[in-house]
């Protein structure tokens, strides 16, 4: 019987990212002291759903990282989640080397690279949403059945 490997759950690195997002949006929003890059660029409302935004993608994505429900469930929440954090960071990535410029090369590129990494999740989890539909669709005359399992990690 063929299997197919989903990446699903605890990834150290992007649970660590997740845990740092959350903890970074509670911190803006508690002590209302925003990088000179986020005020200059953005207005106030954009600002704003910046912060939230840091928060929510925390608390989604771990959620979805920790899933025991219905394991297309537990992805589509983690899918929704990267989507997020790509977007939230690649905006502070603009924010930073539109206003500092060569000054923000550092910085920028570092929180650039959050974002793609959060793009890339965002396909893997695409990937395996895929392959969990596949076997849903009836199986053609003589095509062993297919086991799906969570990767171990």
């Amino acid at each position: 019987m063929p299997t197919i490997q989903i990446r699903s759950g605890r990834h150290p690195f992007q649970t660590t990212l997740l845990v740092a997002t959350f903890a970074c949006g509670i911190a803006q929003l508690i002590v209302d002291a925003r990088p000179r890059s986020v005020t200059t660029s953005m207005p106030i409302l954009v600002q704003n759903v910046w912060e939230w935004g840091l928060v929510v993608v925390g608390i989604v994505g771990l959620l979805g990282t920790t899933w025991r429900g219905r394991l297309s469930t537990g992805l589509g929440i983690e899918l929704g989640a990267m989507v997020v954090l790509g977007t939230t960071t690649g905006m502070y990535a603009f924010a930073l080397f539109a206003v500092s410029g060569k000054a923000a090369l550092t910085a920028g590129t570092f929180i650039a690279a959050i974002a793609v990494a959060s793009g890339w999740r965002a396909v893997e989890i695409l990937s395996d949403l895929r392959d969990l539909a596949g076997p849903a669709r009836p199986a053609a005359a003589g095509q062993p059945p297919v086991r799906i399992e969570r990767d171990p990690s």
